[in-house]
């Protein structure tokens, strides 16, 4: 695991905790990381974690990075990963470790492995968080030698965007244990997109320690505005360190596949690349 001492020493021990709580997760600290990444002098670091990973390079389009930023948000070559097309189909948007859920209890808690989230609480905004309630919650979490880019999972309109501030603790399962409201507490982008199948649907980049900018590529064209955009197109991208996206639908829009679903239930995550079906709508 990429990071795992530097994450054991921050939260394995109340001194480490402490100065990480004071220091690590302010978002100067990540900018700084960040401005390192950026320098060509990191592009060094692109060659040994290759190595020391795996990273089977043949997936990603050709390049010369300059950078180990460049490197991180490589892309895929054209035909390596592809969206399943059928309307009904809630598609993988980011490559990574899935939880996935399908009911929220209303107006009460639901616990994700020790986290306590309610969707206002994620959403950072009372009405929007309504709009879930009793509904189902998948969460992605991407590790530093992941595809770092995230994608819509269907097509349709972007009718909002706004973003909540907070810190960037790790979301490594260590720092997990230690700082269970992660989710809660870190900065995030929230996106409401809606769909003719799925209905309205939350989009939730997370930000993690080391994560200098959470970039959006989609944008609006200006406040007033919403934006078309189809399946699989790229939604925006993680720089530098370990990341999450989290969906939400409201109630009754999705049957979770099986193995995600039944994984989830005993605590385990399901590794799910890019476009595979997370679950599929469930009807009238």
């Amino acid at each position: 695991m990429y990071g795992s001492q530097f994450v054991d020493l921050a939260y394995e021990n109340n001194i480490g905790y402490f100065i990480t709580d004071l220091f690590f997760t302010r978002p100067w600290f990540s900018r700084l990381l960040g401005g390192l990444e950026d320098s060509h002098f990191s592009a060094r670091k692109i060659a040994p974690f290759v190595a020391q990973y795996g990273i089977d390079m043949n997936d990603y389009e050709p390049s010369q990075y300059q950078s180990f930023n460049q490197f991180f948000i490589r892309k895929f070559k054209a035909g390596k990963r592809n969206f399943k097309p059928e309307a009904n189909v809630f598609c993988a948007g980011a490559e990574a470790r899935y939880y996935g859920f399908e009911n929220f209890n209303a107006g009460s808690k639901v616990q994700v492995k020790g986290i306590d989230v309610t969707p206002t609480e994620l959403v950072g905004n009372a009405a929007l968080g309504a709009e879930f309630n009793e509904g189902t919650i998948l969460i992605a979490r991407l590790c530093p030698t992941d595809y770092h880019r995230f994608h819509f999972p269907v097509s349709g309109k972007l009718i909002h965007q706004s973003t909540v501030h907070g810190q960037l603790h790790s979301v490594n399962p260590t720092a997990l244990r230690k700082k269970p409201d992660v989710f809660l507490k870190n900065e995030r982008h929230v996106s409401i997109i809606e769909n003719p199948v799925f209905g309205k649907i939350a989009m939730i980049e997370v930000g993690a320690i080391g994560v200098g900018k959470i970039i959006q590529s989609c944008q609006f064209p200006d406040s007033s505005s919403s934006l078309l955009f189809e399946k699989g197109s790229e939604k925006g991208y993680f720089l530098f360190g370990g990341s999450t996206v989290i969906w939400l639908l409201q109630k009754g829009k999705i049957s979770l596949s099986s193995d995600l679903r039944e994984n989830s239930i005993r605590g385990l995550e399901t590794w799910i690349p890019l476009g595979d079906s997370l679950g599929e709508h469930r009807g009238s």
